[in-house]
């Protein structure tokens, strides 16, 4: 550890930096930081990768401040003491052993209140901790024993049992400030070094009884593969070309990935590796820094030889450059990374968490075969138990697939691939790399066009003979925890993440573009099932909803809102219930339904963690999960579903495993509220026949309606407790449906994020800045911004306030100075246009035929009773609601209202793209102008 009175960190941020690194430290304590809100974005900077900071600041004055800057490893808490007027102070505790440490300022200017507010704080502590560590900037000449303020405040130490351990100057003027005061730990101080960039010494100790962990270790397996290597891979099998004959759909497989596999381990055999977690600097790696850190160590060196005061000046010179050109080096690394990863968001939001750090104190468990096996045999027992206790309470009921006639049309046979389909699929399909793979996915389609023959023989090899190959059935499982403030040791806290190989992908593509147009063709999709659908979202699904639920409003009538819940319902399909909806009621036949067959049958995963994994397993239920046709056979499998809600005169929507009921009630009815218990009663057995657990103790139920109507249902609705508000597919819902809880949440989690992007802008380019205040900001601002569309002004106040903030932080602009030119500078669409913006773009979606058919049917065009201009502009006709309050907020009246307000050029717009342009053009006219 190391104590420092650093006298301003704000231009000293990489050489405290490189302070930690250099010296191998574990905690570096500071004071007189002199920081005040800047105190995040500057230790953010100052501390190396894996390292936590925690701070305090000198309320009111200038000068003072303290802060900790401890490697993750050593899992540290802040504690909160009483404040005191004659110094300041932070603390905090490190769990393994508990040790309380404390870093203390006090200010130079004599107080007469210092002892005793110290004893105060001593008394405290004491009580309470067996192992204590007080550090700091005390200014007290304890070197002098003369001096009055030194005896009493030794005496006081003393009296108390505690112990000073700091012996030499650590002042220029050769007094000793900078203390180390212990109670119950066995300290050495190792050295005292001037560090010449403060008029106070550094003071590095450690803490022998300390026993910290070990440094977390990972062991992979990697093949380095150059351009060299990736050179002599293609010159070997172009030596030895591949004979494509015909032979079963296996064989061809496992002959194509042996053959790759063997020749790439030819030239770049699978390695072995262990890796520790250590912090990186990419930034440093360049010829400049390290040439300037090397002049900064030749002139120390020279300086600690001469002690002259030119050659302290110019270290100090030297230092100041190298911190500058790290900085700058920073700068210019995270500004590419993040420029480079806009498109991708995961690789940014990891890029951001890099930055913020806010990965340090996540906690994994070591990965071993044993530890894999117990993974594997939770998730197995997990699905295990609930289709068992299913089984045990099912009854008899109406087979649902009786209720739907099979379609005219059916699917026999698959149509073989073209060279040219399977290159845009190639394209499309995201380039992850599996374990089975043979080769990484990269180095197979940058040499697309060598295999492409080959690859066309694998996939009509499958399409022609009805298999899906075996190779393609193994899964491997990582479990990822949920959350990274969940107990790692609780097996619940993981979610199995499952990777499959990168041509089963492919093969799943292909199937899925043929039986998607099938069923689109002959309409044999839910309707209102959102899930998975091309031109369909979660905004699409809720906007439909409360147009509903407005109109019930408009009628005077209330609404229940019922949002049901599944337990695992993608694992607990039944592939025999599956085969048999796809053939009865899909219209699947043939070398199709043998294929699908296949497909499903004889599937089988392990749980991989690095190089430890568990045995193999089979998968006996369940759609294949990270697959490209899983969620569409859940969606098929989910069909009679909608005709058993359908047969209790029940309103319904779906999203993937999200089923909402919902119905217009007047508080004297009791009609709907039992047709609406008893379709529960139903769907509930209709689920239990079909493997499907709903968890009625998280089933959530909401009244929509003025107050006093809605406590008139509450005791109709038996089983269920009616809440305030509920969350459905990310929208906070509330009983009033003027959406102030959604409005509050998205402001406290914009703000959380904007504090983030705060702290590191001093860091970043405003090109990179942009790029996270859309990832992070405008996308929570547009997130089913339409559903807000006809609220009052007054209600999207702070989404603004959070839109304004934003750009300040974006253009570093002061809070005084008028917000309206920053947001046209930055061609920014204020709140209230985004929302009109985005419902303008669905209706234009419905008019051309490229959004969600339940939106569509809900405008109509306007066909006056008589020949009049207006008769070919692309009006839209305006439903007459009963009240102004709710029906003009519905998207039926809301968004032909705007559409007719557009000028006629608007209104005939040819494409996306061109009608996305001109309308954010006009838009942005009607809000600066």
């Amino acid at each position: 550890m190391a104590l420092f009175n650093v006298r301003s960190l704000l231009n000293r941020t990489f050489l405290m930096n490189d302070v930690i690194l250099d010296n191998k430290l574990d905690c570096l304590l500071l004071t007189e930081t002199w920081l005040g809100t800047d105190a995040p974005g500057v230790l953010t900077e100052a501390s190396p990768p894996n390292f936590n900071f925690l701070f305090s600041t000198r309320e009111g004055r200038r000068g003072g401040g303290t802060a900790s800057i401890t490697h993750d490893s050593l899992t540290s808490n802040g504690v909160f003491f009483n404040s005191y007027m004659s110094f300041e102070h932070h603390a905090f505790t490190f769990s393994s052993p508990p040790i309380l440490c404390i870093n203390v300022y006090r200010p130079p200017h004599h107080s007469t209140s210092f002892i005793s507010e110290f004893s105060d704080l001593l008394s405290i502590i004491h009580t309470s901790y067996s192992r204590i560590l007080i550090t700091g900037d005390f200014n007290i000449h304890i070197d002098v024993t003369s001096d009055p303020l030194s005896r009493e405040f030794l005496n006081l130490l003393n009296c108390l049992d505690f112990k000073q351990h700091v012996m030499q100057p650590t002042h220029n003027r050769g007094h000793t400030l900078d203390l180390v005061i212990t109670h119950g730990l066995s300290i050495g101080v190792s050295s005292v070094a001037d560090l010449a960039v403060s008029d106070h010494y550094c003071v590095f100790f450690n803490i022998t009884s300390f026993n910290q962990g070990e440094a977390p270790v990972r062991t992979v397996r990697r093949r380095y593969i150059t351009s060299e290597v990736a050179a002599n891979f293609m010159g070997i099998l172009q030596s030895t070309p591949a004979e494509i004959l015909p032979a079963p759909c296996n064989f061809i497989v496992d002959n194509f990935n042996s053959r790759l596999k063997s020749t790439l381990d030819s030239v770049a055999p699978l390695l072995t590796k262990t890796i520790k977690r250590k912090p990186t600097h990419p930034w440093r790696k360049n010829n400049e820094i390290n040439e300037l850190k090397r002049k900064c160590r030749s002139a120390e060196r020279r300086w600690r030889k001469n002690k002259l005061t030119v050659h302290y000046e110019i270290l100090r010179q030297q230092l100041k450059s190298y911190n500058n050109a790290v900085r700058k080096a920073r700068i210019s690394h995270f500004s590419q990374l993040i420029t480079n990863h806009k498109n991708n968001p995961r690789l940014l939001f990891s890029t951001f968490n890099i930055l913020t750090a806010s990965n340090a104190n996540k906690v994994f468990k070591t990965p071993t075969d044993d530890l894999c096996e117990n993974f594997a045999d939770h998730f197995r027992t997990k699905i295990k138990d609930i289709r068992s206790c299913l089984l045990s309470h099912q009854v008899l009921s109406v087979n649902a697939s009786e209720l739907l006639s099979l379609p005219e049309e059916t699917l026999e046979s698959f149509a073989l691939v073209d060279a040219r389909t399977l290159g845009r699929v190639f394209s499309q399909v995201n380039p992850t790399t599996c374990p089975l793979d043979p080769i990484p996915t990269s180095l197979l389609k940058s040499f697309y066009g060598f295999f492409e023959e080959q690859f066309l023989n694998i996939m009509n090899c499958s399409l022609q003979m009805g298999v899906f190959p075996t190779a393609f059935k193994m899964a491997v499982v990582k479990p990822l925890l949920k959350k990274s403030n969940l107990d790692p040791n609780v097996f619940d806290n993981y979610r199995p993440v499952s990777n499959l190989p990168f041509l089963s992908k492919i093969l799943e593509k292909l199937v899925f573009n043929q039986v998607n147009d099938f069923l689109n063709r002959n309409n044999i999709l839910e309707k209102h099932q959102s899930g998975f659908r091309r031109n369909h979202s979660t905004e699409t699904a809720l906007l439909k909803i409360l147009n509903d639920i407005r109109w019930n409003l408009d009628n005077k009538k209330l609404t229940v809102l019922v949002l049901l819940d599944l337990s695992a319902a993608f694992d607990t399909v039944d592939h025999h219930i599956l085969l048999n909806r796809l053939s009865h009621l899909v219209g699947l036949s043939g070398t199709v339904l043998n294929w699908f067959c296949s497909y499903l049958t004889d599937r089988c995963f392990y749980v991989s963690m690095d190089t430890c994994s568990s045995g193999t397993h089979e998968i006996g239920c369940g759609v294949p999960q990270g697959s490209i046709l899983g969620p569409l056979l859940f969606n098929l499998y989910m069909l009679p579903l909608g005709d058993v809600i359908r047969r209790h005169g029940i309103s319904f929507h779906s999203y993937a495993d999200d089923t909402q009921l919902y119905i217009a009630v007047s508080p004297d009815e009791t009609d709907q509220i039992d047709a609406l218990l008893n379709c529960i009663v139903d769907i509930k057995s209709w689920m239990a026949v079909n493997f499907l657990q709903l968890n009625q103790d998280k089933t959530e139920v909401l009244v929509i309606g003025p107050e006093g109507q809605r406590e008139k249902l509450f005791p109709k609705l038996q089983h269920f407790k009616p809440t305030q508000s509920v969350k459905n597919l990310g929208v906070i819902f509330d009983s009033e449906l003027n959406f102030i809880p959604h409005i509050r949440n998205m402001t406290k989690i914009g703000f959380y994020h904007l504090k983030n992007i705060a702290r590191v802008r001093p860091f970043l380019s405003q090109a990179s800045t942009e790029v996270l205040m859309h990832a992070f900001i405008s996308c929570r601002l547009d997130y089913c911004n339409a559903l807000l569309s006809g609220l009052p002004k007054k209600s999207t106040l702070n989404l603004q306030l959070l839109q304004n903030s934003a750009a300040r932080v974006l253009t570093r602009t002061r809070g005084r100075e008028h917000i309206t030119p920053v947001l046209e500078s930055l061609h920014w669409l204020p709140v209230r246009f985004r929302i009109d913006f985005k419902v303008l773009l669905l209706v234009f979606k419905c008019l051309n035929g490229i959004a969600s058919s339940y939106l569509s049917d809900l405008l109509l065009p306007y066909q006056p009773s008589r020949t009049l201009r207006s008769s070919g502009s692309g009006l839209l006709s305006l439903p007459k609601p009963r009240t102004k309050t709710h029906g003009e907020a519905a998207f039926s009246h809301y968004g032909p209202r705007l559409w007719n307000s557009l000028p006629e050029n608007l209104r005939s717009a040819e494409t996306v793209d061109i009608f996305k342009g001109r309308l954010k053009t006009h838009l942005f006219n009607q809000a600066f102008n």
